[in-house]
């Protein structure tokens, strides 16, 4: 015989009650989810990472996904015999090194995120900060820092 504690229907159930009141906030919203490189490296997480994306658009909620890729931009360019530059622990990109930020972000990153998210049941699609012009940046000539924060002004 089983008890609350042990049926997984019981279990399941439970957690669902828990989850409604989110569930029903942030019903027809969309969520930002920040994934991160290092989060990446584990293939089962990864696959845990798309069934929970699916299931957020399934409760009908809009996920976006923004990735990161940290370790494996440093990995190709250790790959390419290319120094990693950091300053005050940001990545310092001259040319060279954004050519391969861009092939690894856009070409092996996000096509991963997007074909393991369809794998999962989902629909992704992935995008680049340089289509249609969604992000646009300018080159960084000073930063002024606060000891205690992020970028103050630039």
């Amino acid at each position: 015989m089983s008890t609350p504690e042990t049926d997984p229907g019981f279990l399941s159930a439970r957690t669902l009650s828990e989850a409604l009141p989110f569930i029903q906030s942030y019903h027809r919203r969309t969520v930002v989810i920040k994934y991160g490189g290092h989060a990446m490296v584990d293939e089962e997480l990864s696959r845990s990472f798309a069934r929970d994306v699916v299931l957020l658009k399934q409760l009908g909620v809009s996920p976006v996904v923004v990735h990161g890729g940290g370790p494996q931009i440093g990995g190709m360019l250790k790959q390419l015999g290319i120094d990693s530059a950091f300053e005050d622990g940001q990545r310092v990109t001259d040319s060279k090194t954004l050519s391969v930020v861009e092939m690894v972000l856009a070409g092996t990153i996000n096509t991963g995120i997007v074909r393991s998210i369809n794998q999962a049941g989902g629909k992704g699609v992935g995008l680049s900060g340089a289509d249609a012009g969604l992000i646009r940046a300018r080159k960084l000539a000073r930063t002024v820092r606060d000891p205690d924060s992020e970028i103050e002004r630039v």
